[in-house]
């Protein structure tokens, strides 16, 4: 006899934790970006997240199918809190800019869960909020689909992809983080012009650029290439 499937709102529990707390997914979620943030990725485990919310781990499967399933649902606050930031102005290309400029805060926010999720695909409701307000932005400026998709894939790459790799810095020790960033001028200036005459002569703006991320520079030209595109359809709207 096949066993009576038990409604999710049924498993859910409606007691408070021993910190007094009744639990949701947003409590979860919440809890996880703050165990993110102390332990980082390795220290997010059912027991840890258990013990900071005052429940026993078991529980969580009650809410999520696997830390992995936890994992996507991070990623989709991040998506959220960055959604809830911003607003449009009517410009399609200071909508995707500040669009994107809003995403790649919000993970850097959490550099922990960046570097957790930046690469996943969660299908979640907030996830998929921002990607259809992209490709609203994009179709609206009149781009014909196909290129309208290319830009949005090229754009959430853009986006995600600093994110990640923005964080992954941030999520490093300080001390690791100012060596790296010292290189710069520890090693890279001092190269000898004779062995590395282009590094040699830029090594002052290396120093004081490289620290630096490159994301907004890179947004902007890839906006410059929408904008580039919408000129070739001759009438598209302006920026």
């Amino acid at each position: 006899m096949a066993k009576k499937v038990v409604p999710e709102e049924a498993r859910r529990r409606r007691r408070p934790t021993r910190q007094g707390a009744v639990l949701s997914e947003e409590l979860i979620v919440a809890t996880a970006l703050r165990v993110l943030r102390e332990h980082g990725t390795a220290g997010l485990t059912a027991r840890r997240l258990g013990t900071a919310l005052g429940a026993d781990p078991s529980t969580l499967y009650r809410y999520f199918s696997g830390m992995d399933d936890l994992a996507r649902a991070v990623g989709d606050e991040l998506m959220g809190r960055a959604l809830n930031s911003w607003k449009p102005s009517g410009s399609w290309r200071s909508d995707l800019r500040s669009l994107g400029l809003a995403v790649h805060a919000s993970y850097l926010a959490h550099p922990h869960a960046a570097v957790l999720t930046a690469s996943r695909v969660s299908g979640r409701t907030r996830e998929i909020a921002v990607d259809e307000t992209i490709l609203g932005i994009l179709r609206g400026t009149g781009l014909p689909d196909m290129q309208a998709v290319r830009f949005y894939h090229a754009f959430i790459d853009l986006v995600l992809g600093f994110a990640a790799l923005d964080a992954g810095s941030l999520a490093l020790s300080e001390e690791a983080r100012t060596a790296d960033e010292d290189m710069w001028r520890s090693t890279y200036a001092r190269l000898p012009a004779a062995t590395h005459p282009h590094i040699a002569a830029t090594a002052p703006l290396l120093a004081a650029r490289m620290p630096h991320s490159a994301y907004p520079v890179v947004l902007d030209s890839l906006l410059d290439g929408v904008a580039a595109a919408l000129a070739a359809t001759g009438d598209g709207p302006g920026a």
